[in-house]
């Protein structure tokens, strides 16, 4: 059910970050700079197996009159066997199967498509969740590894202008179980080699699908625990094989240092300056270069897990030699040039968008300038860029209307304003 709210959303140009729930019941369109801080609906998923801690799933059997060692059973199959299938319970007494994965497994998500590209090394899986909202996910093969790009939230409310997803507004926020679940189904049909390139497993977790990870932090801090955890309690896999990203939530970053989880922390960034990223990524009206990155630096002397610092190149607005520059100086003035590995990544094509990926001997030139002053840095691998699953392409749904349109383009006008200011 929708939690009742004031109907009237906070509009964005005047009062960029501090926007409200938009109305119930009503396509979100978000205005130029506009924040939405709260997801339109909260609908609560039905209580299953991977939002509870292994302790909690024995209390939980027990209560339905079975000994505990019951739910480490259950926890065997979902997280090692990748099965919800009473079928393949076959060490749990037939006639108490269907209960079980009742109680424990009700369906969370559901295939809507899967689209191949690269091949078939790179599938993006469109899901419906049980509610009805659509989220997307996409699995990437490589020669010595198997990449799930993850979402953990329908849609988002961060609204910066050149990803699609943030085009979309915040449907709501996922679950533990939901997140996992992306996990547990890919890795059920890696399993089976229902997927080109045979059998395997996915090797690493990137939180770079749908949404905000960290505006959604509880689920998403606790999925992480999940997929580092050893088998049954959860899916054994490396902390350092687990990527959390986010567009510059300060607090919630801190909040991930105190965790402990030794994840790897990856920044987006995009643009070294406010007066720019304020236009490209607009909660940089609430937490600043300066501030994500005193935060970044924090994780890293914390976890000593070096930070990613994911850049979008956008040809002619954030691509210059002397935002590389400054980018640089303003990265080595936190703690020197080898806390951090920089990931420009070529802009991908949004539909409705002009905006492009950079030339690429000026993208060439970025990365030179990076290296010069010490700093690591790699072109990122886009993957699925024509099937949409690529960096900034994912959007289950996208609703525009005429207004919302020529906002969009006088926020383009905005930011193209600002880029030429400061090459001045």
């Amino acid at each position: 059910m929708n939690e009742t709210s004031d109907p009237t959303p906070v509009a964005g140009p005047g009062n960029p970050d501090l926007s409200r729930e938009a109305v119930p019941g009503q396509k979100v369109a978000l205005a130029p700079g506009q924040l939405q801080l709260r997801p339109t609906r909260r609908g609560k998923p039905p209580a299953h197996l991977a939002d509870l801690t292994l302790a909690e799933r024995i209390a939980a059997v027990e209560e339905m009159g079975l000994p505990g060692f019951r739910a480490k059973q259950l926890s065997v199959h979902y997280f090692e066997h990748f099965t919800t299938d009473p079928d393949d319970l076959t060490d749990i007494p037939k006639d108490r199967r269907q209960e079980l994965v009742d109680r424990f497994f009700p369906p969370l998500l559901s295939v809507v498509s899967r689209q191949s590209a690269d091949h078939g090394a790179t599938q993006k899986f469109l899901w419906k969740l049980f509610d009805g909202p659509m989220v997307e996910s996409v699995l990437m093969r490589y020669s010595d590894r198997v990449t799930l790009c993850i979402s953990s939230e329908a849609g988002c409310g961060m609204n910066c202008p050149f990803c699609a997803t943030g085009q979309m507004g915040l449907t709501r926020n996922l679950s533990t179980a939901e997140i996992l679940e992306q996990v547990r189904i890919a890795n059920r049909m890696l399993s089976r080699g229902e997927l080109p390139g045979g059998p395997g497993r996915v090797s690493n977790i990137v939180f770079m699908g749908m949404g905000e990870p960290l505006a959604n932090y509880r689920p998403v801090a606790t999925t992480c625990k999940r997929l580092n955890a050893p088998a049954p309690e959860g899916f054994g896999m490396g902390a350092r094989h687990i990527t959390v990203s986010t567009v510059g939530l300060a607090p919630a970053v801190r909040k991930l240092t105190a965790e402990r989880i030794p994840v790897t922390l990856a920044v987006s960034l995009h643009a070294p300056d406010d007066a720019l990223r304020n236009e490209l990524v607009p909660i940089n009206t609430r937490f600043d270069v300066d501030e994500i990155l005193d935060a970044a630096w924090e994780y890293f002397e914390t976890t000593g897990r070096r930070v990613s610092i994911e850049y979008a190149l956008i040809r002619d607005i954030n691509d210059q030699a002397h935002r590389a520059q400054l980018l640089a100086d303003r990265l080595i003035a936190k703690g020197g040039a080898h806390w951090i590995h920089v990931n420009p990544i070529p802009l991908n094509p949004v539909k409705g968008s002009k905006w492009t990926a950079s030339d690429p001997m000026v993208e060439k030139r970025f990365v030179e300038i990076l290296r010069e002053n010490g700093i690591s840095a790699t072109i990122r691998d886009t993957r699925g860029s024509d099937i949409d699953g690529a960096c900034g392409q994912l959007a289950a749904e996208v609703i525009e209307s005429d207004a919302h349109r020529e906002d969009r383009e006088a926020r383009v006008a905005r930011v193209e304003a600002v880029a030429a200011t400061a090459a001045d």
